[in-house]
This record gives C-alpha cells, sequence and structure tokens, in this order.
C-alpha cells in the first residue's frame, strides 16, 4: 500500500481513494465547489531519484489542501525517462480516484512538470505527456501551468 501523508506531515491511515472519497463528501457538506489537481516532481540526489505525488484539491474560492506520497528508487533515467515517469505516476493515482471525480462531479486536471518552451530540456518529453494524459482522457496542464507537479509536488521533494 502506498502511504501518503498531509502538507502537515500527517500520515493518512485510510487507502487513498477511501481519504479522498471522505474529502470530497466533507467539502461537499460545506457546499464547497472543489477542483483536484495532480502532479508528480522529482530530485536527483547521488545516485537516487526521489519522487513527490500530490493530490491537490482547490477550494473554489477558498484556498486548498494537499496529499503527498514519496517514493525513492536507485534506477537511473535520462531526463526524458524521468518526466515521463513522473506523468505515469500522475496518471497512475488520476487512474485510481477517477471515477470518484466522476461520481461526485469534481473538475480534475493532470499536471506536468515540464516547459512548454521548447528552450528547456523537459520539453522533449512534452509531445509524449500530453499524448498519455490526454489519451487516458484526463485534462492535461504543463508549466507554466501546471502548478499541482511544479510547485506543490517540488515542495514535497525532501
Amino acid at each position: 500500500m502506498m502511504l501518503w501523508r498531509k502538507f502537515t506531515g500527517e500520515t493518512i491511515t485510510l487507502p487513498i481513494k477511501e481519504a479522498v472519497r471522505q474529502a470530497i463528501i466533507a467539502e461537499s457538506l460545506k457546499k464547497t465547489k472543489l477542483k483536484v489537481c495532480i502532479g508528480t516532481d522529482s530530485q536527483v540526489k547521488a545516485n537516487v531519484t526521489e519522487f513527490a505525488t500530490v493530490i491537490v484539491f482547490l477550494r473554489e474560492h477558498n484556498g486548498g489542501f494537499m496529499y503527498i506520497h514519496n517514493d525513492k528508487t536507485t534506477q537511473k533515467f535520462h531526463l526524458k525517462e524521468r518526466m515521463l515517469a513522473e506523468v505515469a505516476k500522475s496518471i497512475e493515482i488520476a487512474y485510481e480516484l477517477c471515477d470518484l471525480f466522476i461520481e461526485y462531479q469534481v473538475e480534475m486536471e493532470v499536471h506536468a512538470d515540464i516547459n512548454t518552451n521548447p528552450q528547456f530540456k523537459s520539453n522533449d518529453a512534452l509531445k509524449e505527456a500530453m499524448g498519455y494524459i490526454l489519451g487516458m482522457g484526463f485534462a492535461f496542464k504543463a508549466k507554466p501551468e501546471a502548478f499541482a507537479s511544479s510547485c506543490c509536488a517540488d515542495k514535497a521533494v525532501n
């Protein structure tokens, strides 16, 4: 089972799907309109790559909160491979949760930490990432709009 935590560091003990369901229900009882953005970022330190995947809940006109999952690997990646691994991790969670978002009519986007500017190396992975995310039927955002991956997940990578 993947371990998730809140931004406060509090561990989420429920399976992530149940925790997300309860969060959606709690917010809907408060009549809050939610939007969810899922993104992953990574950092390489020595021979370890650490990934942070976030589920960001945005409350319309009222801030938000997020759930975080970190994992590490010693697998070596070329930059493009690592960008696509980030996207795959985001899609895995989006796919696991998408029926909840449909059931509760919550808008959801998958954010890729990939630059739309061709001058940046990460741009090499843009076409594949966009095709992968859109092909799965998810809304897609890349930098600079991809705040879930480029800001939120970025802060969650140790």
